[in-house]
């Protein structure tokens, strides 16, 4: 284990709250931590209005995941690390949690089965335009894995890509990577993106053909935003959508840039926006309420988002996309896709498992046994 990793483990034990994240395209590493008082624990979106830390939210926010806010006065990891060396000792893990049964490849591709089954029906009822159907994926791990060092791979490897490594009391340890800009902005320019669609790298190249399921599917989430935006009569500046690289696989993107005088109400914006049908589906609320009866387990923080709230600075949200729990045992890796009535289930399996690869890759052994 590492310096770091120990340092790491200290401030799991002391329940301190802290995070580590790299902005898409930039290299240097950003690191705040609450060192005194308890991060503020919100139960609805609309409460962030007015607020300013760094946000760790769920996809379904609830008693047992609530938003969680820290507001940092520790902003140098390299005084941290001075100031914990000695103290740290040597500790076995990062984090206390126990890992569940592990299925084998059969009978984890057989649950998923049984779930399309299920989105699919109400797909072909017309019942939804889409639905996000998500798989948590479990590797066993070594407590003396270096968390620290998994997190530099990513930083290193995802170069567009937000990565970040996250831990509260309330929620554990995540780490992940996503391409996908829920709310961002400086002074009055703002931006938020239209993300969906997906295919693996061709040769390291972004393919130049797209089917017609995957522009289907990025136009959805396109006229949601189009029209939450209009709903608050904000005019947005769209251009898009075009292929993206984000790790090893590619989407189709479109930008939306707009004005925000005013910025006192963040909270109230994001909650028109999240979740997007990129992580939930359409009609919005119906869909919402039909993954969490019928995908079978819980999302947790996945397809939440991450990232700055600063109303009078730099604010930067990402959606909770390619990421892992990392527990004392194993990490818990979660990925999802989405689906229309045309969706097959075989293409389904293959574009999760090639999302999954996001993290596996910065384990050890690359997340095999």
């Amino acid at each position: 284990m590492t310096d770091e990793d120990r340092v790491l483990a200290f401030l799991v034990r002391s329940k301190r709250s802290f995070a580590f994240w790299r902005y898409p395209e930039e290299d240097t590493v950003h690191f705040c931590m609450q060192s005194y008082g308890q991060p503020v624990v919100l139960h609805e979106i609309e409460d962030l209005n007015g607020r300013e830390g760094f946000v760790f939210a769920p996809f379904d926010v609830s008693e047992e995941h609530p938003i969680i806010l820290l507001n940092p006065d520790t902003f140098s990891w390299e005084d941290v690390k001075v100031r914990y060396r000695e103290v740290a000792g040597v500790f076995p893990s990062v984090c206390r949690e126990t890992a569940p049964g592990i299925l084998s490849p059969e009978e984890e591709k057989d649950v998923y089965e049984s779930r399309f089954g299920l989105f699919s029906r109400a797909l072909a009822g017309k019942k939804f335009d889409k639905l996000v159907l998500s798989r948590k994926h479990i590797i066993r791990r070594n407590g003396t894995d270096g968390l620290y060092l998994s997190f530099l791979r990513a930083a290193k490897r995802y170069i567009y890509s937000y990565v970040y490594l996250f831990h509260s009391p309330e929620t554990g340890t995540w780490m992940g990577s996503t391409p996908e800009i829920l709310l961002a902005g400086q002074d009055a320019c703002w931006k938020t993106v239209a993300l969906a669609g997906t295919q693996p790298l061709r040769d390291g190249k972004i393919p130049a053909e797209w089917d017609e399921k995957n522009w289907r599917e990025q136009q959805i989430v396109a006229e949601y935003i189009r029209e939450q935006l209009g709903s608050v009569s904000i005019s947005a500046k769209e251009e898009g959508p075009f292929p993206v690289r984000a790790g090893e696989i590619s989407h189709l993107k479109s930008i939306f840039s707009f004005v925000l005088e005013e910025r006192t109400a963040l909270g109230n914006l994001l909650a028109l926006l999240h979740p997007t049908p990129a992580v939930c589906g359409l009609p919005k609320a119906a869909a919402f309420r039909f993954i969490r009866r019928n995908e079978g387990y819980d999302r947790a923080y996945y397809s939440g988002f991450v990232g700055r709230l600063c109303p009078a600075g730099r604010t930067s949200l990402y959606v909770n996309l390619r990421c892992m729990q990392v527990k004392e045992d194993c990490y818990e890796l979660y990925a999802g896709g989405g689906l229309l009535a045309s969706s097959r289930m075989e293409n389904e399996w293959e574009e999760t498992n090639e999302k999954l690869k996001t993290m596996s890759r910065l384990l050890p052994n690359g997340g095999n046994p």
